[in-house]
């Protein structure tokens, strides 16, 4: 049925029920007066009263209509407990799910369309505790039944968990009022069948599953617990294992609130951005940069010049940059914040010691409340026969390695098109080199649209890369002295010579050499936690890297507040923690970054959209920059200016990314950003732009055409 009759019918029901008082035949006095009739017809004609009844209840039922107590109470005077019972147990059950199913049919698109985010959360946890906390709610009647089914229609809930939930968790207060029905005679009102002591009673039923949820969970943590003894005392509050960027905004948390933390680096303080990835590739990204605007200096009026460098210089540089930025990381600095820093190997004997090999041999174990596992990711290595024979980099040893390199390696063949590859890529190639980039998929960065990665490809080329999308890598192997990858292409096996080859196809988390074999923590991909990044042991947390599902520095940083927070209060209170809106950019010239939804993945959660759009090269400071190319692209709710996501694609994107972040984390629409005030000429006038496009395709045209006559009727 087209859901604008349905609603058309539902509307003419419940206007008919009330325009012809059809209420009074459904209260505690029509009842009482009508008993004596409903028996009479109940002795002739058992089946036909039973089978009107039971409609007359489910209809009732289904369109929320006032009465169905009243309709329970004569299910007892007419028919008695047992089979008044059973007929509303059925009766309630098949009209809840239909009120269930109309709410979910009329109303659950366009709620899920204005408030999708917060719906996502919902349903993630009815997904998961959803029968438990219904059935809660129908075991107390104090709770209005019908709302209940109206809200319950708009979540995720299955239908037929709902109506099993529902016939179990409604028999109690059914056989209540049912059994009050038997004794009509001494009942005065509605409110008389519920005494104070029969409220708290089924209060006390409706609580009784939640402290049971308790006790199971807290059984559950016993017996996870049982095969290990726990220290009487505790060395220490927190333990973290790992010094990147979720290790060591855990071990600054713990320290700023007084906790006595310790931290285990086995390697460099910093991590991975720090030391191989971040800061490294950025200072290479600007040196390639320049380089690349030198050659291209009459686009700036200049004179084109062939940029002369050496290669060591750039990389020396590379390094200069790391050890500036080193003392913000350094085992100094976070000494003097009160982390107590250990520089060794750790790896978990227990949910409470950790054991720690030093550098020279000595070893030492420490106990810990709470362990917070921060082990960070490794690049991937694809498993390709001859790989090791030839050689390879990855974005962990290619720094120190061309640090020692005289002159740029000449022929250089990247695998893979993430954000990864494509930096590097663009960077060396800029610096000289002849880059091949190979992606097996059809598109570089295929999380972004398709435009976005049309657009990175073209830039890429422009750049110098030979951008090679749908080649897969077969083996390498050495001819004549001349290392080659073999690949697979769309007409054939392809042979590419290298002097370099860097693999870029991604990071895997690290989970070996840690204990969390011996200890039965679950590890996928990743180590696998809760909401509250708990593992098996509820004392013992996983950040950054080594959790997932992000890989970005700030991301490791944000669960790393999570996991601190809820090892060292979680006794008090435990915080879920939120991916609602986490930003990225790669840095690649022009930069791309992005926040929340972009349209491919709108489409494949079939969430309704609208885009509002800004072509950079309209942007004054742009076009003075020389910088016109790209654009910024926002999604909305359909007829709100609620931002769904945010993909920008220019100059300085990550910067201006930053005002949509702020935007969506508190809840602020385009309206707001439009209405702010923008210096002019800056790059950031832009995100005001789009935001004027979106009020532009959202002009209330028939209000414009009266005010245009009353504009005119002014100069008459």
């Amino acid at each position: 049925m087209n859901k604008k009759i349905l609603i058309t019918v539902l509307l003419i029901f419940v206007a008919l029920f009330f325009i012809f008082d059809l209420q009074q035949w459904l209260s505690l006095a029509q009842l009482k007066q009508s008993q004596a009739q409903l028996s009479t017809w109940q002795q002739q004609s058992p089946w036909l009263l039973a089978l009107v009844f039971f409609a007359i209840y489910i209809f009732v039922t289904a369109l929320s209509l006032p009465g169905a107590a009243i309709l329970t109470l004569a299910a007892g005077a007419i028919f008695g407990l047992l089979a008044g019972t059973v007929m509303v147990s059925f009766a309630s059950s098949i009209g809840a799910t239909l009120a269930f199913l109309t709410s979910r049919y009329v109303l659950r698109n366009s709620v899920q369309q204005r408030f999708s985010k917060q719906l996502t959360g919902i349903d993630e946890g009815m997904a998961r505790d959803g029968a438990f906390y219904l059935f809660t709610l129908r075991l107390v009647p104090v709770f209005p039944f019908f709302l209940i089914n109206l809200l319950m229609g708009l979540t995720s809930l299955k239908t037929r968990t709902f109506y099993g939930v529902s016939q179990v968790g409604m028999l109690a207060g059914t056989i209540v009022y049912v059994n009050a029905g038997t004794q009509l005679a001494k009942i005065e009102s509605l409110s008389g069948i519920l005494s104070p002591a029969l409220i708290m009673s089924f209060v006390l039923l409706g609580i009784f599953p939640l402290l049971a949820k308790r006790i199971v969970a807290q059984f559950r943590r016993r017996k996870v617990y049982q095969r290990w003894t726990k220290p009487k005392q505790f060395d220490r509050n927190l333990i973290v294992i790992g010094g990147g960027a979720a290790g060591l905004v855990s071990a600054y948390i713990a320290a700023a609130v007084k906790a006595k933390v310790t931290l285990i680096e086995a390697h460099k303080m910093g991590g991975d951005c720090l030391n191989y990835g971040c800061v490294p590739s950025k200072a290479l990204i600007s040196s390639a940069k320049l380089a690349h605007q030198m050659r291209h200096a009459s686009h700036y009026g200049l004179k084109d010049t062939q940029s002369s460098f050496s290669f060591r210089s750039v990389m020396a540089r590379v390094q200069a940059v790391i050890r500036a930025v080193e003392p913000h990381d350094s085992i100094e600095r976070y000494t003097q914040l009160g982390v107590d820093i250990v520089q060794g190997y750790a790896t978990m004997q227990d949910p409470w010691t950790v054991s720690i090999k030093y550098h020279d041999g000595r070893e030492q174990r420490l106990t810990a409340r709470s362990i917070i596992i921060a082990a960070g990711a490794a690049p991937m290595v694809p498993d390709l026969p001859g790989i090791n024979e030839t050689g390879y980099f990855t974005s962990d040893t290619l720094w120190e390695a061309f640090a020692q390199m005289d002159e740029i390696p000449r022929r250089m063949v990247i695998l893979g098109g993430g954000p990864i590859g494509c930096e590097l890529a663009q960077s060396f190639a800029r610096l000289g080199a002849e880059v091949s980039q190979i992606e097996r998929g059809d598109r570089l960065m295929p999380r972004e649209d398709a435009e976005v990665s049309e657009f990175v490809g073209e830039q890429l080329s422009h750049s110098g890369v030979q951008v090679l999308t749908g080649y897969t890598a077969l083996r390498c192997e050495v001819n004549a002295g001349q290392k080659c990858l073999i690949v697979q292409t769309p007409t054939g096996e392809q042979t590419i010579a290298f002097d370099a080859l860097i693999c870029a196809v991604g990071r895997q988390a690290r989970l070996t050499g840690y204990g969390l074999e011996s200890l039965g923590i679950e590890t996928a991909r990743t180590v696998v936690t809760n909401d509250y990044l708990e593992t098996l042991y509820p004392n013992i947390f996983a950040a950054g890297d080594v959790a997932g599902p992000y890989q970005f520095t700030h991301t490791a940083s944000h669960q790393a507040w999570y996991a601190s927070v809820n090892a060292l209060f979680g006794q008090f209170k435990r915080f879920k923690v939120d991916y609602s809106v986490i930003p990225w950019c790669t840095f690649i010239d022009p930069e791309v970054a992005r926040v929340g939804l972009c349209e491919q993945e709108a489409k494949a959660a079939d969430i309704k959209y609208e885009v509002a759009r800004f072509e950079i090269d309209d942007l004054d400071r742009a076009i003075a920059d020389g910088a016109a190319k790209g654009f910024i692209k926002v999604l909305t709710v359909p007829g709100k200016d609620t931002i769904l996501g945010v993909t920008i694609v220019g100059a300085h994107a990550g910067e201006l990314l930053a005002e949509y972040v702020l935007a969506m984390k508190h809840g602020l629409g385009l309206n707001k950003i439009l209405g702010t005030i923008h210096t002019y000429p800056t790059m950031a006038e832009a995100n005001k732009y789009v935001a004027g496009e979106w009020k532009r395709a959202h002009a209330p045209v028939k209000l414009l055409r009266w005010v245009e006559k009353y504009h005119r009727w002014m100069r008459a």
